[in-house]
């Protein structure tokens, strides 16, 4: 995120140091606005993961590898791991990211603190260093829901430079603080629990602590309904993991990577060419200084460890010259149409024998005005493998996170909540019921002889010694490569 002062804007990369900023990003200029004070840059995924396919998340240039707090020699995943790990080890209480697929909402995760990523235009791009026009967002990262709620506050807002910020349909709160609650909104309350290539594949050590955290929901009051999202077998492994780049080379006219390296090579190149003090203006410039800076850098396969092939997904983003060909176009209509229509759309729509068998009577009288009949709440998931973001992702959906216990490695785990475009709201509403009870659950459970604590666990930076590049995968589980 540019910041027009003496902090470097770099993307992680040696290739920008020294270059001036046009001016302050958009979100950046509203939280001095605000009266935010900007302690500083975080470290992130080298050009936040664009660069290349494989890499060790976490790892820039510029700044090395950024280190999980609970397990030195875990990842603390990407693009945007530095924000996440800030909040997380109690340096700052907010920090901002940025996100084209999982780079807020998985980092949030791994690093045990609540993010929201928002719908695509309910905060400004403008001034971010670009991927995807049509899947970047950015936002915050705080250690509460209400914090990163006040965060969303300041930055949502549209921006005349940034055209996705101005779309006719677009919805915003006053105020997403007023949509705080407590457990007691959980009575009544219908979520959607995605099964087939979500649920069903999530790995039993770190399940078990899910299975918990959705009991006490019920428990409260509410009503979880398995569904499923028609789209899942189509743009997810068998295994419910986590790939952008599916279906790259066999079938470029379905696949995400299709379009983002087209938006990529043509964002980079209008950012690059309204920076000053530089003679980086293209996508070319940066492939070519990385492969003539091996030692620093690594633009070739087996240069350096953290970046085993190089810059392979920078060069297959020049190769496209950012023409928007048949094959551009059929692809960002496919992934929009089966993860929005064909996915979390469909999702949330209550299958019909539970219409039947539900009514409103038990229904809080204010929660039954504000949703139709045939809808859910919201969908939650147990994202670890990441696939329910990478459908929000290719639909310009809002995610937010929110951390629910440690796994048996001492690993942070989340439960991620997911609704339709501009319906943030909803999402911080459940979000901050949940940590409420988990909060309650707590303080109960210190009347018992063995406590089961829930929510957030703030980290004790186990193996503080580990200094392994690559960095270790973030969760374990039996059979995982």
């Amino acid at each position: 995120m540019a910041t027009a002062d003496k902090m470097q804007t770099t993307g992680g990369s040696w290739v920008l140091l020294g270059c001036i900023v046009p001016k302050d990003a958009h979100i950046v200029h509203l939280l001095r606005e605000a009266g935010a004070i900007i302690l500083g840059k975080s470290n992130l995924d080298e050009w936040a993961g664009m660069r290349g396919s494989i890499y060790s998340l976490g790892y820039s240039a510029r700044g090395g590898q950024t280190r999980n707090p609970y397990l030195l020699n875990r990842s603390a995943n990407g693009s945007s791991s530095g924000s996440a790990v800030a909040v997380s080890a109690n340096i700052v209480p907010l920090a901002f990211g940025t996100e084209t697929d999982c780079s807020i909402i998985s980092p949030g995760m791994v690093n045990g603190v609540v993010a929201i990523k928002p719908t695509v235009g309910l905060t400004s791009r403008g001034g971010i260093i670009p991927i995807s026009e049509t899947q970047d967002s950015s936002g915050p990262y705080g250690r509460c829901v209400a914090d990163a709620a006040r965060a969303l506050d300041v930055i949502a807002g549209p921006d005349p430079e940034d055209k996705f910020s101005t779309v006719p349909d677009r919805r915003q709160a006053k105020s997403y603080c007023d949509f705080l609650t407590d457990r007691h909104a959980l009575k009544g309350a219908r979520f959607g629990l995605p099964m087939k290539r979500f649920w069903d594949v999530a790995p039993y050590p770190q399940k078990h602590v899910a299975e918990k955290a959705l009991q006490l929901i019920k428990e409260a009051g509410a009503e979880i309904i398995p569904v499923d999202m028609p789209c899942a077998d189509e743009r997810l492994d068998t295994d419910g993991g986590w790939d952008w780049e599916r279906y790259g080379e066999d079938r470029p006219e379905i696949s995400e990577i299709t379009v983002s390296k087209v938006q990529t090579y043509y964002l980079m190149n209008e950012y690059l060419a309204k920076l000053k003090n530089t003679p980086i203006k293209t996508l070319e410039d940066v492939v070519r200084f990385n492969d003539q800076n091996r030692g620093s850098e690594g633009g070739h396969s087996g240069d350096l460890p953290a970046w085993p092939d190089g810059q392979k997904l920078f060069r297959k983003c020049v190769e496209t010259k950012g023409v928007k060909d048949e094959t551009y176009y059929a692809a960002l209509k496919h992934i929009q149409t089966q993860c929005r229509q064909n996915g979390i759309d469909a999702a949330l729509r209550i299958p019909n024998e539970y219409q039947r068998e539900i009514g409103t009577s038990e229904r809080e009288e204010d929660h039954e005005e504000e949703q139709e009949d045939d809808m859910l709440d919201a969908l939650l998931f147990f994202d670890i493998k990441a696939g329910g973001i990478q459908i929000a992702a290719q639909a310009g959906y809002p995610v937010m996170t929110i951390p629910i216990g440690l796994d048996p490695d001492g690993m942070p785990l989340p439960l991620t909540l997911q609704h339709t475009a501009w319906q943030e709201d909803k999402l911080v509403k459940w979000a901050s019921a949940i940590e409420d009870l988990l909060r309650v659950h707590n303080l109960d459970d210190k009347k018992e002889s063995s406590p089961t604590r829930m929510g957030r666990i703030p980290p004790t930076f186990k193996n503080h010694l580990r200094k392994n590049i690559p960095i270790d995968q973030d969760y374990q589980w039996p059979g995982r490569h």
